[in-house]
C-alpha cells in the first residue's frame, strides 16, 4: 500500500468517527466530551434511583412497623390498667378511669385512621408524642438516649475495626505461626458469641463471682455530681460507665474483622501487582500499606459502613443487661409498656441510619476504588 493510500484511509476513518458537522481533527475532543456527559447522566440516574429506593424502603418499614407493633398483645391502656391493679390494688373501673384521663390515645379508633394520621405527621417530620409520657415528643426522648448509644457503640466499633484490621494483617503475614493459630481460634470463638451472652458472662464471672467489677457503681451514663462538659473528668467518668457495653461489643466483633482482613490480605498478597512491586525493589513498609493494606481493606468497607448504620439498633439487649441508658434500653422499656409511638420512632430511626449508611457505602466505594463505577458498567 502506498503512502498516499494510507493517508487517504486514515483521513476517511477519522471522518467516519467524527460527529456530523465536526472537522476530522476534533474527533477525540468530541468523543471525550460526549463520554463525560454520558457518564454524568448515568451517575445522576444511578444516584436518583438509589435515593428513590431508599425512600421507598423507609416508607415500607414505617408502614410495617406501624401495623406490627399493634399486633403485640395488649395496648398501652391495657398494660397501664393491669399495672395499677397489680401494684396498687385498684379495681378495674378505677384503673380504667385513671387511664382515660391520662392517655390521649384511643386504642379502639379505626386502624386505618391511626395509620393515616401517623403517616401525615411523619411526612411533616413529626414522630408524635410518647403514649406513656403524655406531652413528651418522641424525638425529644430519642435525643436524650441516643448520644449515649452513639458514644458506647460508636467507640467500640472504631476500636474493634482498627484492631481487627491491624491484627488481621499480622495474621496474614505470619500465617502458620503460633500467633496465627492463637488469633484465629480467638476470633472464631468470640465472633460466635452473641453480644448479650457476652455481657451476661462478664457480669456473672467478673462482676459477681470474682468481684472485680463494681457493677452497682457502673450503672447509668455518668456519676451524679460530675460536671457535664468536654473535660477530662467527665470523659473519664463516661468511659467508666460505658466500659461494660464497650467491652462486650469489641470482644464480639473484633474476631470477625480479624478473620475477614486476614483472608483478604492473603488473597491480595498473591496478586500480580504485589509481586511486581517487590520485583521493583520497593520497601516492605510501602508495599504493606500502599499496595496490600489499602486493597485488602476494600471488602471490609461496605461491612463497616453498614455496621455504622446498625449502631442505633444493635444495643437493646446489651444495654438492658448492663443497665446502660442508651437507645436500646429506651426501646426495651417502650416495648414493655406498649408505647407504640416511641417503638415506631426508634425502629424508624434505625432504618434511616442503615439506609443512609448503605447509600454512603455505595457512593464512597467508587471514590476509594476508582476501578468501580457508580453505574455498575465498564467504561
Amino acid at each position: 500500500m502506498s503512502a498516499g493510500e494510507s493517508t487517504t484511509n486514515a483521513e476517511s476513518t477519522a471522518g467516519a468517527r467524527a460527529e456530523p458537522g465536526e472537522p476530522p481533527g476534533r474527533t477525540g475532543t468530541v468523543t471525550t466530551a460526549a463520554a463525560v456527559r454520558r457518564h454524568r447522566r448515568q451517575t445522576a440516574m444511578y444516584a436518583l434511583s438509589r435515593i428513590v429506593r431508599a425512600l421507598f424502603t423507609i416508607f415500607v418499614v414505617a408502614s410495617g412497623t406501624f401495623f406490627l407493633v399493634r399486633l403485640l398483645p395488649g395496648s398501652p391502656v391495657d398494660v397501664y390498667i393491669n399495672e395499677q391493679i397489680s401494684t396498687y390494688g385498684m379495681s378495674y373501673e378505677q384503673a380504667a378511669a385513671q387511664a382515660a384521663g391520662l392517655f390521649s390515645f384511643d386504642p379502639n379508633a379505626p386502624l386505618m385512621v391511626q395509620y393515616a394520621d401517623y403517616m401525615i405527621a411523619l411526612v411533616q417530620g413529626d414522630f408524635g408524642n410518647s403514649i406513656t409520657a403524655p406531652g413528651t415528643p418522641v424525638i425529644t426522648m430519642i435525643g436524650q438516649y441516643l448520644p449515649w448509644t452513639l458514644f458506647s457503640v460508636g467507640l467500640a466499633l472504631v476500636l474493634s475495626f482498627v484492631l481487627g484490621v491491624g491484627l488481621g494483617m499480622v495474621m496474614a503475614y505470619r500465617r502458620g505461626t503460633w500467633f496465627d493459630h492463637l488469633a484465629t481460634g480467638f476470633g472464631s470463638v468470640t465472633q460466635s458469641i452473641p453480644s448479650f451472652l457476652m455481657a451476661i458472662m462478664i457480669i456473672v464471672f467478673f462482676g459477681v463471682q470474682l468481684g472485680w467489677l463494681p457493677l452497682a457503681a457502673m450503672r447509668g451514663a455518668y456519676t451524679p455530681g460530675v460536671t457535664i462538659g468536654f473535660n477530662a473528668e467527665f470523659i473519664g467518668d463516661a468511659l467508666f460507665h460505658a466500659a461494660l457495653p464497650i467491652i462486650c461489643y469489641v470482644l464480639t466483633s473484633l474476631g470477625g474483622w480479624m478473620l475477614v482482613m486476614k483472608s483478604s490480605t492473603v488473597q491480595v498478597l498473591g496478586d500480580d501487582y504485589v509481586q511486581v512491586a517487590r520485583a521493583r525493589g520497593l520497601k516492605d513498609s510501602r508495599i504493606q500499606f500502599q499496595y496490600v493494606g489499602r486493597n485488602a481493606m476494600l471488602p471490609l468497607f461496605t461491612s463497616f459502613m453498614l455496621s455504622i448504620g446498625f449502631v442505633v439498633g444493635g444495643s437493646i439487649l446489651v444495654e438492658t443487661i448492663t443497665r446502660y441508658p442508651g437507645i436500646g434500653m429506651l426501646l426495651y422499656s417502650s416495648i414493655s409498656s406498649r408505647d407504640y409511638t416511641t417503638i415506631q420512632g426508634v425502629l424508624l430511626l434505625t432504618t434511616i441510619a442503615v439506609v443512609i449508611a448503605n447509600l454512603l457505602a455505595d457512593f464512597l466505594y467508587s471514590t476509594i476504588d476508582p476501578r468501580v463505577r457508580l453505574t455498575g458498567k465498564d467504561g
